[in-house]
């Protein structure tokens, strides 16, 4: 495989073939790092043009600004001020950190110790994962979007469909998290389903409303795996992009590396042990009309490493259809198109992470 030297280009580039000869090893860029490359393959530079729409943002001093922390401790007690600071955060921030949100430390910890169980297992053994089809129930995959990107990320992926509404049989999850998968799954559910509640009062709405739209139907857990990248100046973990859910709920290490762009910023998300991170999907912004803000974040390549995160993607029903809640909007002021969480998750997969929103496909 060619690699971008220091002194210029590569004479003769097939990116295509390139990208053939990563995807064929099945080993993804941990297996990279591994055969002890001291310069990333060309295909994971980033263009110029990447390079250049960045020039039109500025990273933020981190001393000076951090994203909304919300603490979930007496919610009983204190729910409308709950309620008052997720609205403030999803409305200006679309995301948020949170604590005492009721997962122990001792689960949070084991989730993270299990996917990095995975990723470190023999490689012949996740060969047996890896497929680029992402309606698998398991899968390991490097880069989903690998021959539509412009460039590829550094970052390696297990992929489980938790609920598609139906559960996985927990036989099929690796055996070297299933376990802790299971475990945390449940607590996963608990969470958003309180979630859920707080984002529909959040919007003024009754306390089931979202339950009632069944956004919490379908789960998707994504175990990432960012290696230490010899070159990180050169690459990204993942591509600046929003995510194809109602809301996220991601658990990271203490690595750090996630930018969230809040007003033409790029905001470095400082880890807080135990804490989670809290952000709203592209579907969420789209029945609530453009109320509740789906932001644009990525992860930037490090080299130190590596860097685990979980996130778990709450999806919606497969079968509903999906618009701008009626008491959020009419006729004449609804922003989006109706559509179905499969149409809007094709449209996002094929487009992949290139900058662009897919909810600008669903503008009326």
């Amino acid at each position: 495989m060619e690699i971008a030297g220091a002194g210029g280009e590569v004479p003769h580039y097939d990116r295509n073939k390139e990208l053939k000869a990563f995807d064929e090893t099945k080993a993804g860029v941990k297996g990279l790092v591994d055969a002890g490359i001291q310069k990333i393959p060309r295909i994971f530079v980033r263009t110029l043009d990447e390079l250049t729409e960045d020039l039109a943002f500025k990273n933020e001093d981190n001393n000076k600004i951090e994203i909304p922390l919300i603490d979930l401790q007496g919610m009983d007690q204190r729910r409308k001020e709950i309620i008052d600071e997720v609205r403030v955060a999803s409305e200006t921030w679309g995301f948020f950190q949170l604590v005492n949100h009721g997962i122990p430390v001792s689960v949070t910890n084991e989730m993270i110790q299990g996917v990095r169980r995975f990723h470190e297992e023999d490689v012949e053994l996740k060969k047996q994962l890896y497929k680029k089809d992402l309606s698998r129930k398991v899968q390991f995959d490097s880069n989903f979007d690998l021959y539509k990107s412009r460039s590829a990320n550094w970052r390696d992926t297990l992929r489980c469909l938790l609920l598609t509404p139906d559960p996985i049989n927990p036989q099929e999850l690796p055996d070297t998290c299933r376990d802790i998968v299971v475990d945390y799954w449940k607590h996963i559910m608990n969470l958003g389903g309180t979630l859920t509640e707080l984002f529909s009062e959040a919007l003024g709405l009754n306390r089931d409303h979202l339950k009632g739209m069944d956004c919490t139907q379908c789960l998707t857990l994504g175990g990432h795996y960012y290696p230490a990248c010899p070159e990180p100046e050169l690459t990204q973990g993942t591509t600046q992009h929003s995510d194809p859910s109602f809301f996220t709920i991601l658990l990271q290490d203490c690595i750090g590396g996630l930018q969230i762009l809040n007003q033409s910023c790029w905001v470095s998300v400082k880890p807080i042990p135990g804490a989670l991170i809290v952000n709203i999907g592209d579907l969420l912004q789209l029945i609530s009309n453009g109320k509740l803000k789906s932001a644009e974040h990525r992860v930037l390549a490090n080299r130190v490493g590596p860097r685990v995160s979980v996130a778990c993607f709450f999806r919606g029903s497969t079968t509903r259809l999906y618009g701008p809640i009626e008491e959020l909007s009419d006729e004449n002021s609804s922003v989006y198109k109706h559509t179905t969480v499969k149409d809007y998750t094709a449209h996002y997969n094929c487009k992949g992470l290139n900058r662009v929103s897919a909810l600008d496909h669903f503008k009326l």
